[in-house]
């Protein structure tokens, strides 16, 4: 759906509300200097290569993947030094090669846990990998959305500020008229004062709107990183497709992580089940003896014996099945939240679209005939000074109010199109 841009028409002549007059406006009221100007794609582009967020879960991912180099191998060798039966007291303390036990033994041994562990290891580990890189894009996804609407705002906060400059200049040729109209008699006094208290209330609205625009700059800036950038361009137009949309609910990292955790939960039932299988080892040792006595060798494995799984091994097992189903329940959960959430913001959509349609089309040109009918009255002395300005200001009121409607419907378009569509958009 296509946005357009408001025209602001005041007394004899158009008031017309142009961007490229944002730049003096912003220069003057709240700007930088010498900024360089960042459009709505460069901005996106600027997050997605500076955000530190980013590159904390790309490290994420990087150290998922060197840790499923080592996940499925066999535990470290074990090299055994002993030293058996070495005499300390009687008549050969000290002196092992005169006696007949004393022995120095070199072994070496193997732990193998047992192939359903190590596949479940495997498995885990490739659970992780997953679950980082939905992370990585889910966390994309939020910085283009965050970057997005952090220059939109500012685009319309600045927007809004060129047009209330222009319900300013709008003034001042009432204000010069009501000075005459007092000395010729033609108002009361305290006629001539109203322009000025509006003028005052409009440097209100200016301070709030400066407040906003750095507001604004401020968010910007923690996304992309770039304090001296100014917004250029027009905001794109951001089609919005439910069908589309809904469709593409079950790819969003928002639920696919939950497929992650799925297969995490899966990995940690596997291992638990894997404890019921025996593990098992071996090893080689050789003892050295005094010549007179000779060497020996001995080989030996050994064999794990889940006896008592009712009490270990079940236990476990059970625990992890529940966390495995409060896992796909939670999904569950997270799919209908979407879901809900999607359609509120369609319904939020459908409704800024309509207020911004009437504004345009009903609201603004019934306050540019209520403007310009009094001023024609004013001119010709039957409207006071008061009907002139509740006229013109109604008008200008009518007017921000668009921006506003336009800003409204920019939001939520990237919002609705950032969050719940295909990650190519």
């Amino acid at each position: 759906m296509a946005i357009n841009k408001p025209a602001i028409v005041g007394v004899a002549g158009a008031m017309i509300a142009r961007p490229a007059r944002l730049i003096a406006a912003i220069a003057l009221f709240g700007g930088g200097a010498q900024a360089a100007p960042l459009t709505y794609d460069a901005a996106l582009k600027l997050a997605e290569t500076t955000a530190p967020s980013l590159e904390a879960r790309a490290a994420d991912v990087r150290a998922s993947q060197r840790a499923a180099v080592a996940a499925g191998r066999l535990p470290d060798p074990k090299v055994l030094v002993e030293a058996t039966d070495f005499p300390i007291t009687g008549p050969l303390a000290g002196r092992p090669g005169q006696d007949d036990f004393s022995m120095l033994t070199l072994g070496f041994s193997q732990e193998v846990p047992n192939v359903a562990r190590r596949r479940a290891a495997r498995e885990r580990a490739a659970a992780n990998i997953g679950a980082a890189e939905v992370g990585e894009r889910g966390e994309a996804r939020d910085v283009r959305v965050n970057t997005a609407l952090a220059w939109i705002n500012l685009y319309y906060a600045e927007h809004r500020l060129a047009v209330l400059n222009e319900i300013d200049r709008a003034l001042a040729p009432l204000r010069q008229t009501a000075a005459s109209r007092l000395a010729s008699g033609a108002a009361r006094p305290g006629e001539t004062l109203e322009p000025e208290q509006w003028t005052a209330a409009l440097a209100d609205r200016r301070a709030g709107l400066v407040a906003e625009i750095g507001e604004a700059r401020a968010e910007l800036v923690r996304w992309t990183g770039d304090a001296q950038a100014e917004v250029a361009g027009e905001p794109p137009d951001f089609p919005v497709d439910p069908a589309a949309l809904h469709a593409n609910l079950l790819r969003l990292p928002a639920l696919t992580q939950y497929d992650a955790m799925e297969r995490q939960a899966d990995a940690d039932v596997d291992a638990a089940k894997a404890d019921k299988h025996p593990d098992w080892g071996f090893g080689v040792d050789y003892s050295h003896r005094d010549p007179r006595f000779g060497d020996y060798v001995s080989a030996k494995v050994t064999l794990s014996l889940p006896l008592f799984a009712s009490t270990r091994q079940d236990p476990i097992i059970d625990a992890r099945v529940e966390t495995a189903s409060r896992v796909r329940l939670e999904r569950t959960a997270k799919l209908r939240e979407l879901e809900a959430s999607l359609d509120a913001r369609l319904a939020d959509h459908v409704m800024h679209h309509e207020l911004l349609d009437r504004a345009q089309n009903t609201l603004v040109p019934l306050a540019k005939q209520r403007a310009d009918l009094e001023s024609a009255s004013y001119g010709a002395g039957s409207a006071s000074l008061s009907d002139v300005l509740s006229a013109l200001l109604a008008l200008a009121e009518a007017q921000t109010n668009v921006v506003d409607h336009q800003a409204d419907v920019a939001r939520d378009g990237a919002a609705i199109v950032l969050t719940y569509g295909d990650e190519a958009q």
